[in-house]
């Protein structure tokens, strides 16, 4: 992102005139979801948002994102969460479809990826990853590097429903591991921990739209886009 996140967190990057936080919580509350919180590192000080809790990561310049994650065990351990990456946007139907769809431990799958990727990178298998699941929704494989088209069959979004039970299970993965382990772990690689160990982890198909901000040019896509159909939804 360069300089965009020089002097601010990720998050408050302004997309087609509010932030990704900003978008996030419109899409959160209109899915009726009333407690909330942030889990900050970078720049904590600059994450306060009216009715909104937080969880702060101090160690976040040397860990990774499951560490991040832990930091809010104590609500993931006792009440299910739903969970989501901070530079993703989204519509409240996809955090609706998330919120009722069954299982401990469930992600959502963008199953329009190929169009988005092809606008994003000249070869859409270049940062494409494997995404593979059974009959019933049940993830079978995620995050390697695919050979084919045939291996992704969708795009994993950043977005995830723990129950306490299923949060158990990625806590007796994490006491499983080396700190040094733990601390580089991300959520995609702790995912393919969990099924490679028997866990279940089952997805949820999205066709709605959804947009993930890693680069300048993506948000001039985004803004392109929007500016092109009225609007990102």
């Amino acid at each position: 992102m360069g300089g965009a996140t020089a002097d601010q967190p990720k998050c408050l990057t302004v997309l087609f005139g509010k932030t990704l936080l900003a978008w996030q919580l419109e899409a959160l509350r209109g899915a009726d979801i009333k407690t909330i919180a942030i889990v900050r590192g970078y720049m904590a000080e600059k994450l306060a948002v009216a009715g909104v809790d937080t969880f702060d990561n101090p160690r976040w310049a040397e860990t990774n994102m499951v560490a991040s994650l832990s930091c809010a065990s104590s609500w993931l351990s006792t009440e299910t969460c739903l969970v989501s990456y901070s530079d993703i946007i989204y519509p409240a139907l996809t955090i609706k479809a998330l919120a009722k769809a069954q299982g401990d431990i469930v992600i959502t799958c963008f199953t329009d990826w190929r169009r988005l990727w092809e606008e994003r990178f000249k070869d859409p298998l270049s940062d494409a990853e494997t995404f593979r699941v059974d009959a019933s929704g049940r993830l079978l494989e995620i995050g390697s590097r695919p050979r084919n088209l045939d291996e992704v069959q969708g795009q994993y979004m950043g977005l995830l429903k723990f129950t306490p039970g299923g949060w158990r299970s990625v806590d007796a993965l994490l006491r499983s591991m080396e700190p040094a382990q733990r601390d580089k772990l991300d959520v995609t690689a702790m995912l393919r921990l969990l099924i490679e160990r028997g866990t279940p982890v089952f997805t949820v198909p999205v066709e709605q739209p959804w947009y993930e901000v890693d680069t300048q040019s993506d948000l001039e896509l985004y803004q392109a886009r929007a500016l092109q159909g009225g609007g990102l939804f």
